[in-house]
Order: C-alpha cells, then sequence, then structure tokens
C-alpha cells in the first residue's frame, strides 16, 4: 500500500520544512551564493566529485559560508542529486570551515539514507556527539526507519523520543502513523491517535490526511465521512485540494459517485485561491475521467487554460486521462496543442499516444509518432519500446519484438524490468526459427544489462546448447 501524489502531499511537505535548513534565505544571499552554485550546478554525473570545486573556492580566498551552503545543499537535493549534496556537507565539517548544527546532522542523516542506506546511516548516528542527540535528529533517524519501513526500529526510536519527553507534538506520531498506513498496520494507527488524545497533543492537517488516506485506501465512507465532518468542523483545519483529492478518490472506489463529485466541486472551488493551483487542476483532470465524466474533463481542461500557463505536467495529466475512455482522436488534438507550444521534449507525453497506438493495432502511427520524437531530440523511454515490443507480439510480428526489447534493455535500469512474457514470447521465437546464436546473444544482453541474473543465464544457456 502506498501513499499516492496527492494523498501524501501533506506528510511530505511537513518533513520538508522540518529537515530543510531552519533558516531561510532571502534574495540577496542566493544571489551572493549563485557564483559557487553555478560552478557545482554543471557536474551532473554523481561520479564526478564537487570536492575539487569547493576547495578551488577556498584557495581563491572566497568566503564559506553556513547559509550559503545550505542554499547549495537545498537546490542540489530538489534535483535529487543526494550524492553532492553528502559530499558538499561533510566538506562543510571535515575541513573545518562549518561546525555541525542539529539542522546540518538531521540533513546529513537524510542524505546518508539516499546514497548509502541504512546501516551506514546507524553506524553515523552511532557517531554523533551526545551534545547533538536531540529531538531533531532522533525524529530525523525515526524518518530514516520509516522509509525504509523498518517497524521494530521505528518504534524503538519513537518509544526513546517518549523516554526523553519529547513526544509532544504531532511531527513524530505522523512520521510512524504513515508507517503504519503504508504497511496496512490500521490498529496500531489507531493507538497512535488514542495516545494523542490521551496527552492532549492535537491533531493537524498531516494527522488528520494521514487517516483519511488510510480509510480511503481501505474503501471505508463511514470513515471518510468520519474524517471529512471532523476536519470541516475544525477551524483550525485548513483543508486544500490534496485532501478533497483524497476523500474524492475513497468515495470512487466505494462507488458513490454523488460524494465523490461533491468533493470535487469543493476542491475546483479552491482554484481561485491555491497557490499550487497547477497540482489542483491536474487531481481534478485525473479525477474527473476516473469518475467516467469526459465532459467535465474537458470543461476543467478549458478553465485550466484560461487560468494557468500549462506546462508538460498539464499535458501528461490531460493525455492519460482523456485515455482512460480510449479517447484517441481528442489525445491527437491535445498532442498536437502540446506541440504547438514548443516545450522541453518530455518523451513521456507522446509516449502516452504510442502506448495506445500499439494497444489498438495502430502500429504504424506508433512508429511514426516515435520516429518524429526522436528526430525532434527525444529519448524514447523503456516502456516506449515495450510498448511496441508488446504491439509488435500481438500482431506477430515478433522479430521487430525482439529488435524492440533490445533497444529497450539500452536504457534499462535494472529495478524495472521489461514485460516477462514479451521476453519469453521472443526467447520462444529465436528458439523455433533455430537462431540460437542469435538466442544466445539476446540472453547475454539481458544478463548484461541486470534483466536476468548469472544463475538465470547459465540456465538458458544451458537449455539452448541443449538444443543444439
Amino acid at each position: 500500500m502506498k501513499l499516492s501524489r496527492s494523498s501524501s502531499i501533506y506528510y511530505q511537505k511537513v518533513l520538508r520544512d522540518f529537515f530543510s535548513s531552519s533558516s531561510i534565505l532571502n534574495s540577496s544571499s542566493i544571489a551572493r551564493s549563485d557564483s559557487l552554485y553555478r560552478r557545482i550546478s554543471p557536474l551532473g554525473d554523481p561520479r564526478v566529485s564537487v570536492v575539487p570545486v569547493l576547495d578551488q573556492w577556498v584557495r581563491e580566498g572566497r568566503p564559506v559560508d553556513r547559509q550559503h551552503i545550505r542554499f547549495i545543499i537545498k537546490e542540489l537535493n530538489h534535483y535529487k542529486r543526494f550524492k553532492h549534496s553528502l559530499e558538499i556537507s561533510e566538506w562543510m565539517s571535515d575541513k573545518r570551515y562549518i561546525p555541525l548544527s542539529i539542522a546540518d546532522v538531521t540533513t546529513r542523516l537524510n542524505l546518508i539514507l539516499r546514497v548509502y542506506g541504512l546501516e551506514q546511516v546507524e553506524n553515523y548516528f552511532n557517531n554523533i556527539p551526545q551534545k547533538l542527540k536531540q529531538f531533531e535528529v532522533y525524529t530525523a533517524l525515526l524518518n530514516c526507519y520509516a522509509h525504509e519501513k523498518s517497524i521494530d526500529k521505528a518504534e524503538s526510536v519513537m518509544q526513546k523520543l517518549r523516554d526523553m519527553g519529547c513526544a509532544k507534538t504531532p511531527l513524530s506520531y505522523n512520521i510512524l502513523m504513515n508507517l503504519y498506513y503504508q504497511t496496512g498496520s490500521k490498529e496500531k494507527l489507531d493507538a497512535l491517535m488514542h495516545e494523542m488524545d490521551k496527552k492532549g497533543i492535537c491533531y493537524d492537517n498531516y494527522t488528520l490526511t494521514i487517516r483519511l488516506s488510510a480509510y480511503a485506501a481501505t474503501s471505508d465512507s463511514e470513515g471518510i465521512d468520519n474524517i471529512m465532518t471532523k476536519m470541516e468542523s475544525d477551524p483550525r483545519i485548513i483543508l486544500d485540494c490534496n485532501t478533497y483529492g483524497v476523500a474524492a478518490n475513497g468515495y470512487l472506489k466505494v462507488g458513490l459517485l454523488d460524494k465523490a463529485l461533491e468533493m470535487l466541486k469543493k476542491l475546483e472551488g479552491l482554484t481561485t485561491t491555491t497557490k499550487r493551483i497547477c497540482v489542483a487542476f491536474n487531481v481534478l483532470l485525473k479525477l474527473y475521467a476516473e469518475a467516467g465524466k469526459k465532459d467535465e474533463l474537458y470543461r476543467i481542461w478549458n478553465l485550466y487554460k484560461e487560468k494557468e500557463k500549462i506546462y508538460n505536467k498539464g499535458y501528461i495529466s490531460m493525455l492519460s486521462s482523456l485515455l482512460k475512455f480510449n479517447d484517441i482522436e481528442g489525445a491527437e488534438k491535445i498532442f498536437e496543442e502540446w506541440e504547438l507550444r514548443g516545450l522541453s521534449y518530455d518523451f513521456r507525453i507522446p509516449n502516452f499516444l504510442i502506448d495506445a497506438y500499439c494497444r489498438n493495432g495502430l502500429l504504424g502511427k506508433a512508429e511514426a509518432l516515435l520516429n518524429k520524437g526522436i528526430e525532434k531530440g527525444g529519448n524514447p523511454l523503456v516502456s516506449t519500446w515495450c510498448c511496441l515490443a508488446g504491439g509488435y507480439l500481438e500482431h506477430d510480428q515478433v522479430p521487430k519484438a525482439v529488435e524492440a526489447l533490445k533497444k529497450a534493455i539500452v536504457v534499462e535500469s535494472p529495478s524495472s524490468n521489461p514485460n516477462k512474457d514479451a521476453l519469453v514470447s521472443c526467447l520462444e521465437y529465436l528458439e523455433g526459427q533455430g537462431d540460437m546464436d542469435r538466442a544466445e546473444e539476446f540472453i547475454s544482453l539481458l544478463t548484461i544489462q541486470g534483466i536476468f541474473s548469472a544463475v538465470i543465464h547459465d540456465k538458458l544457456f544451458n537449455y539452448i546448447k541443449d538444443k543444439k
């Protein structure tokens, strides 16, 4: 069970705010840090160290300021450049330019988790000076355990916070509650809320949104009703588009269309006041499509265009929503709008149409759109080639499917495998054609790219040799 993008926004925001720098840089300080950041920014390859750039900065006699360093780390984190962020954090203290603060330690724990994993987090935590092991640091450790779904260790840290007398705010409870929600531990989630009640710790938006998400995930419409009533009647709680989105999604899951549409109307009412207007419209597009309301989908899209300049994420939302109705003609028109905008060529956008074409036997259109995207400088995704392979297999064009899967593997990451049925079909085809050399080449390529393990590789090769 996972938090959806919309249902977890409260939780993600509070953690981001809590674990980021405690001081906000003003525009002038950002400008002063710009020169160093511009030197570091182009080094996108995580295998290339940023330390030489930092050392050169110091050799030039330039100042090293904590706030500037924090700004750079925060910016790199935004772009998921965690290894470089960690290098900068370690350089900052190891060179003894800036002593570590509690906020720096919490940031580093999160970075170590991202780069090296939980074992190294624990090693680092065990060596932190005792004076720095305060509430914030234990809470950061709790967050690391929650991120890795290590329930026993997370509960142990939570007990430590209780023993320290620090479990007095919703934050640590929210982290643990979210872990229980993600792992389906409903009883433990309820027990934490009862503990908060007993201690007089007031629920906040995040507490109630996590509980709302849990009710929605289990299709508990009565629970959704109760939480929404509680939130709407509490003047301390500020409902936003994500709250209504979670509720609407939950009602749709149990077939309560009228209640879902009521939530979507309330969500739409927030588009005049929210700062996250693009998020609100994208949620509306997705949920009106799931509700089967095609007319409302187009109405929201036109309203979106009136109020806001739409970028790639908006087009992704509209295309994915239209194709839930298999409205290929409508999707083609939206795609043409996107092309005319001249935005950056994000291959996820043509990929929606390529997938739809393949599923509907329009392989010529799929190939034409693929080639057009490549000509424009786009880079096809793994899923692009897998869509084509599936379409080819469906229409008995197995040689083309083999070539498509080979191209998929070239851009494939070991954590996301191509469709196994497609792979099996291709291997069976090669075997049936007696093309064992090509089959061996195919298996070797799969192994090199991490799709097959060495054990599977050997078993397949032995099978092929027996066939020979």
